[in-house]
């Protein structure tokens, strides 16, 4: 509908009746999943509409602007998201254009807080791709900022499932025990049970929707598909 009406309406939590927290993400993602329709640059994201071919321009700043308009509990900050795999030298820039991101997010955040004395939260999002040094350097530049969150992005985004798996233990590993540990993109049941193990505390993912509306349930007997044939008259 348009931040201009979600804002009428008093927030997400008002125009969806939910008073609990809601975390909003900043279109990261979308920078990797609309490749063909953006261009990166330090300074921000332009993407062209889909819809009408119309050009906007999201830098970190304006991402949090948008979100705290929403009303949103926890917000996430611009990143960039690579594709698997990706070159090394690509994955560091996207590494260190987080970070700097990150930082200026963070700057607008406080400047927020001060003038409206809310209580909005701002996560990290360590990126690195497959590279150990280069989630190491992330996650030790990112925990040095007070956030009071930390995500590990760039992950199920085509990679095996033993590199993301790692790559999962080794940030996981890296991060404060005291803040909220939040894997993005990742839902499998299996993969949720192995990341917990692994001190992840939070996840989000398309597969509750998409499976849903496809007639597809995960149940303690296995998958459930009520699509199929055996239960055309359940």
């Amino acid at each position: 509908p348009g931040l201009e009406v979600i804002k009428k309406a008093g927030g997400l939590h008002k125009f969806m009746s939910w008073p609990k927290p809601l975390l909003t993400d900043s279109g990261g993602y979308q920078i990797f999943s609309l490749a063909l329709l953006r261009k990166v640059s330090d300074a921000g994201v332009e993407f062209q509409s889909h819809i009408d071919g119309m050009k906007h321009f999201f830098t970190p700043e304006v991402v949090v602007q948008i979100q705290t308009d929403y009303g949103s509990d926890i917000i996430m900050p611009l990143d960039e998201c690579v594709h698997y795999p990706c070159a090394k030298d690509y994955a560091e820039v996207a590494m260190k254009r987080t970070i700097d991101w990150a930082k200026r997010s963070k700057t607008v955040m406080n400047e927020y807080l001060a003038a409206s004395h809310k209580r909005n939260l701002l996560f990290a999002i360590i990126q690195g791709s497959t590279y150990e040094d280069l989630r190491r350097e992330c996650a030790k530049a990112l925990t040095e900022i007070d956030f009071d969150g930390f995500a590990i992005g760039g992950v199920s985004v085509g990679e095996p499932q033993d590199l993301r798996y790692n790559i999962t233990h080794l940030v996981a590993s890296m991060l404060p025990e005291d803040r909220p540990r939040y894997l993005m993109g990742v839902g499998m049941p299996q993969d949720i049970l192995e990341s917990v193990e692994m001190g992840i505390d939070m996840f989000d993912c398309v597969i509750p929707t998409r499976y849903g509306r496809n007639g597809t349930a995960f149940t303690s007997v296995g998958k459930l598909t009520v699509r199929n044939s055996p239960y055309i008259e359940d």
